[in-house]
């Protein structure tokens, strides 16, 4: 580790698996297009569900992507994990050359909100159909929250802090949030993000209890926040991880600084009603800027949580004004994830994504399938919006009631 002078937190790479892409120009590109990839769901077991529509991982072979000592023992939502990881790892610049030796100096922190449902699933079904000498080892592990965190350490050697948070859908930031506090403490890097994997049928039956699921069978309208043909939203697989490093130590070894982490606030106001969510989301927001040294004025742009329910849109939109004031009604609104859907954990950590290489191309993307906005926000819709962004905030709240708030400011390119 290095000396903790001058420890502020950078994101040198990023690495996504998602819907709409699986590599960061493609992810970017279709983000900024505003396509939407939402589509009827493909799963096998799924098709006699009510829940008809999601934003799946297309476009991905986990077998190119991880070796097979590591696929036979982990979950859809590990695979993820692990490319997304070597993928941000290679954006940072990063790689077994520059950890060899100093294996205590990277950690891994990650947030997941549905665990390994597929894998378990499986095992269940051996158990059942065949009996208990059929059921693997690794169904001990696998289904757990905290897998990706240990097989992205083991797999790569990383001996830092490593840890897992479990927070709700807001969790994601709050992972980010988590990775910035241990460079700042001393850590050079830490891996950090979220995945998930929803979409196998026992996932999914479990997911049939929220209210606030969209059962709508056409794409185009299944999700459709801050509008009034609101019904609630569409999930998503996938993820995206980033590198959260030190900026010296980034700048020291020439690593490109794709934005800083300025600030973070979480808050929690269980899941009373999603009116209750107001005030705290505010707090959060409030707390963010007051960490970041932020002035609402100058936030540039909101990436939404955008549940998608109606009492839920207000609240927001609510706390987006009550936290920044009169700039509120100023500042450009987006919600990329209603074309790829809200993967739960992931969601927060695809759109800081999003906002990062916003910043970086100076582009608003829009908000997919959405143009009738029934709130008071300036929310871009049809077509992304050229702008110079220099601060973005993006917001996420969970289920449960977990409410959280991430600034960031961009970076300054190449290190030197």
């Amino acid at each position: 580790m290095s000396a903790p002078r001058e420890r502020r937190a950078a994101i040198t790479g990023i690495g996504v698996v998602a819907p709409n892409g699986t590599t960061i120009d493609t992810f970017w590109k279709n983000t900024q297009e505003g396509l939407s990839v939402l589509d009827r769901i493909t799963r096998e077991g799924c098709e006699h569900l009510p829940l008809k529509v999601a934003g799946e991982v297309r476009a991905f072979d986990p077998a190119a992507a991880v070796e097979e000592r590591y696929l036979v023992q982990t979950d859809r939502f590990t695979h993820y994990a692990m490319a997304a990881a070597d993928l941000a790892l290679d954006d940072a610049r990063l790689g077994a050359a520059d950890t060899a030796g100093q294996p205590f100096s990277i950690g891994v922190v990650t947030a997941a909100g549905s665990g390994g449902g597929e894998f378990g699933q499986r095992e269940l079904q051996r158990l059942w159909g065949k009996g208990s000498r059929f059921v693997g080892p690794y169904q001990s592990i696998a289904w757990f929250y905290a897998a990706s965190t240990g097989q992205i350490s083991i797999r790569r050697g990383f001996k830092g802090p490593c840890s897992v948070v479990a927070a709700d859908e807001a969790g994601g930031l709050d992972a980010l949030a988590h990775a910035a506090r241990a460079v700042q403490r001393g850590t050079d890097a830490v891996v950090a993000g979220s995945t998930e994997a929803p979409l196998a049928p026992y996932s999914m039956v479990c997911q049939l209890g929220y209210e606030e699921l969209s059962t709508v069978d056409d794409p185009s309208r299944a999700y459709l926040p801050f509008t009034a043909a609101a019904g609630g939203f569409v999930p998503a697989e996938g993820g995206a991880m980033v590198v959260v490093e030190a900026e010296r130590v980034a700048r020291e070894r020439g690593a490109p600084l794709r934005a800083l982490l300025a600030g973070h606030a979480a808050t929690f106001t269980g899941a009373s009603g999603w009116e209750e969510s107001r005030a705290g989301l505010a707090q959060a927001i409030r707390g963010a800027l007051d960490e970041a040294g932020c002035a609402p004025e100058e936030i540039d742009v909101v990436f939404a949580d955008a549940l998608g329910v109606p009492a839920a849109d207000r609240a927001e939109a609510l706390a987006i004004a009550d936290a920044l004031g009169g700039h509120a009604a100023r500042v450009p609104v987006t919600a990329p994830k209603t074309g790829i859907g809200r993967g739960y954990c992931a969601a927060p950590v695809l759109d800081t994504a999003a906002a990062v290489l916003a910043m970086e191309h100076g582009l608003i993307p829009p908000t997919p399938n959405v143009f009738d906005v029934c709130h008071d926000l300036d929310l871009v819709t049809g077509r992304a919006r050229a702008v110079e962004l220099r601060t973005a905030l993006v917001l996420s709240r969970g289920l449960m009631g977990s409410n959280s708030a991430l600034v960031l400011r961009r970076g300054a390119g190449e290190g030197v």
